[in-house]
């Protein structure tokens, strides 16, 4: 790590979370200001032990989330945050997202993540991944990428960016309903420089769908979905806006269910690609 750089408490915590007592299953719980409709809980085993991994969603609230991290904490293995991030990480500057951190105060004894880590090394294999798997066909429909949110997912979208396609950014249009496109790195990062330290301490609600807002979907920006071969990012805001029509398009998300897998299917998504794992038909992911 960089020295002089701040480092998100989040990366700290994980290095605690392996190698404890073996002699009984570990429970990791991610507890999410999401839709309570995609809880699921599912058993793995994972590095030799067997871990129970839980997912708890509060309908979009976030005080209800607190509560239930302060009735957990010091009885489970791992705390998740999910539906939210503490912050982000935008080629290695972090921007705390200080409506957030009331979340987790109560949070004393048990590790906590926010996937921040994964965001920033498991989504930089995006592009390649896709490259090794469906190379031909991206080669044949045109390496352009609609990354919805690349701030959000600075991995994912540098992986895309570094991998050759024409790439647009929905950062000001998802995140505050502006029909703006970004094209490149540095658009990005001087977005995340000037608007972040500002859209951080605005209410999270309202800049990410949360609880019932995350199962509605009006189409919109409709022209940059058909434009692109790959659509890319989180699976909320993918969905948040996307047209009915997205024959042939690939997607590359992170957590679905499936639900989402029928909706992408009925709209005539070609290929999805995600970076979770399935557990017993659906996803688990810190998101």
């Amino acid at each position: 790590m960089n020295a002089g750089r701040e480092v998100p408490q989040a990366w700290v915590y994980t290095r605690f979370a392996i190698g404890r007592n073996s002699s009984y299953v570990k429970r990791a719980v991610s507890i999410s200001i999401g839709s309570s409709k995609r809880d699921k809980a599912s058993e793995v085993n994972l590095l030799g032990e067997q871990v129970s991994i839980e997912r708890i969603g509060t309908d979009g609230d976030m005080e209800a989330a607190a509560l239930k991290y302060r009735e957990l904490d010091g009885k489970v293995d791992a705390f998740g945050v999910g539906g939210a991030d503490l912050g982000l990480l935008v080629d290695q500057k972090w921007y705390p997202l200080y409506s957030v951190r009331p979340m987790v105060r109560y949070v004393k004894q048990t590790p906590l993540v926010d996937g921040v880590g994964l965001k920033n090394t498991l989504e930089n294999a995006s592009a390649p991944f896709v490259e090794a798997h469906i190379g031909n066909y991206i080669a044949a429909t045109g390496r352009k990428a609609f990354v919805v949110s690349g701030a959000d997912r600075w991995g994912m979208a540098t992986s895309f960016m570094q991998g050759g396609y024409e790439c647009v950014f929905g950062d000001i249009m998802f995140g505050l309903g502006l029909p703006v496109a970004l094209h490149t790195a540095g658009q990005l990062k001087t977005l995340a420089a000037l608007l972040l330290p500002v859209v951080g301490r605005l209410p999270f609600e309202w800049v990410y769908p949360t609880g019932e807002k995350q199962e509605k979907r009006i189409p919109k920006y409709q022209k940059y979905y058909h434009w692109a071969t790959v659509v890319a990012g989180d699976c909320h805001y993918i969905k948040r806006h996307m047209p009915d029509d997205m024959q042939g398009k690939v997607i590359v998300t992170n957590t679905t269910t499936p639900e989402d897998v029928a909706l992408f299917k009925s709209c005539g998504v070609k290929y999805l690609v995600t970076t979770t794992p399935v557990l017993e038909g659906g996803r688990l992911a810190p998101t």
